[in-house]
């Protein structure tokens, strides 16, 4: 990655089902992560800054479940979007 990509915008969309991991849905730089964020604001899906951790979900390949090692990092921003709209996870009061 040069300079220059760091400076892109880039978004990764995900999709927890509660079931299993959490998988990549969507992601891309520039006017293509502009548009999926546009599009969760749009459907009042929660969104979070990350930066590192969008380049490392990046590298996942669409519809692939995220790698063990992010399962930690994945599950704290869906901590905060589960806060963010007052939900709580399946199985949990």
């Amino acid at each position: 990655m040069s300079a220059e990509d760091a400076k892109q915008p880039l978004a990764v969309a995900l999709h927890y089902d509660g079931e299993r991991a959490p998988r990549v849905t969507a992601k891309g730089r520039d006017e293509l992560a502009e548009r999926i964020i546009e599009l969760a604001r749009q459907h009042d899906i929660p969104l979070q800054e990350n930066e590192a951790l969008a380049g490392l979900l990046a590298r996942v390949e669409l519809g692939e479940e995220i790698p063990q090692a992010l399962y930690l990092a994945v599950a704290q921003v869906i901590a905060f979007a589960y806060h963010l709209s007052g939900k709580t996870p399946q199985g949990e009061a």
